[in-house]
């Protein structure tokens, strides 16, 4: 029904006002903010269960994304009684930022709404700050290199993750990059997720240190994957499977098989996924990274220790 120029939509016992759906999000391709909504309706059973009781950081695009773009830690003051929050200890100082976060399809879409294009949950939940559940590798490729690049070197380090008894699973970025998560058991800190992550990225640069960088400094990235461990921090967040981009073009940070990433040596161009895409292969293959919603092994001792 129509509402004071939106459109309220009721969904789980909620009365949400969604507003301006003819307005253009992508340009490129005439997108609007409509079809915004009706791509994360459609993946929500799929992108709810990665980001149910994660604090999120919001990055707004309220006019699309060739227009302004907000990053927002603190969830809005004017948001409904009923949205879930997560108080988060701030990294430098004392005191608490009020985070908004997710459990219903009526929460997506308040955020969605927003202009909260993109949706980047911190690697912890609810109840357990600073205590991952995960470890992420962003396998972001510097000018010169390439998503094939990533692709290999997502393979070595699938290689090096499974020599240590953890399994992995990858997605796309989105853009030119992929991610590679690997489920971790035994509630380790940040630092200890961390630091393993920045010594795995380590052992990649040193067996390829022609093609992989574990150094945050720019000017070493060109014609090299940056392999980013410091995602793994607290209060650091990576794009959830399933979210949207704000790229020219409406693309999709979309999980992957091994099988594919090894395809994407030569052919590339086939892990580019936009919504209607991702949208076929979840009726098709369901979620290919449920496996990150399980404990995985804990962390090998030398990492829990800090050898």
């Amino acid at each position: 029904m129509k509402a004071g120029g939106g459109r309220l939509v009721r969904s789980d016992g909620r009365d949400i006002r969604l507003t301006s759906l003819d307005k253009t999000y992508y340009p490129k391709t005439g997108t609007t903010k409509g079809e915004v909504v009706r791509y994360y309706t459609q993946i929500a059973p799929f992108l709810l269960p990665h980001i149910s009781g994660r604090p999120l950081n919001l990055k707004r695009y309220p006019e699309g994304v060739e227009g302004p773009m907000f990053y927002q830690k603190s969830c809005p003051d004017h948001r409904p009684e009923w949205l879930p929050t997560v108080d988060v200890p701030h990294s430098d100082r004392p005191g608490e930022t009020r985070h908004c976060t997710v459990e219903t399809l009526a929460d997506l879409l308040w955020l969605v709404n927003l202009g909260d294009l993109e949706v980047h949950p911190l690697p912890w939940k609810r109840g357990a700050f600073a205590r991952p559940t995960h470890v992420v590798f962003d396998l972001d490729p510097g000018p010169g290199a390439s998503l094939s690049a990533c692709c290999r070197v997502a393979l070595l380090l699938r290689r090096v993750l499974s020599d240590l008894g953890l399994p992995s699973y990858a997605k796309t970025s989105g853009g030119k990059g992929v991610h590679v998560l690997a489920p971790v058991g035994g509630g380790p800190s940040s630092e200890t997720t961390s630091r393993f992550a920045r010594t795995a990225a380590q052992a990649l640069e040193r067996v390829m240190p022609d093609a992989v960088t574990s150094n945050m400094r720019k000017e070493l990235r060109p014609g090299k994957v940056f392999v980013d461990w410091s995602q793994n921090a607290a209060h650091k967040s990576t794009v959830a499977p399933y979210s949207l981009r704000a790229r020219d073009r409406p693309s999709v940070s979309t999980p992957i098989t091994w099988d594919e990433v090894e395809s994407g040596l030569e052919r590339p161009e086939r892990l580019v996924f936009g919504p209607d895409a991702v949208v076929e292969r979840v009726e098709r293959h369901g979620d290919l990274m449920t496996g990150v919603l399980e404990p995985g092994p804990p962390l090998p001792e030398w990492a829990r220790r800090g050898v």
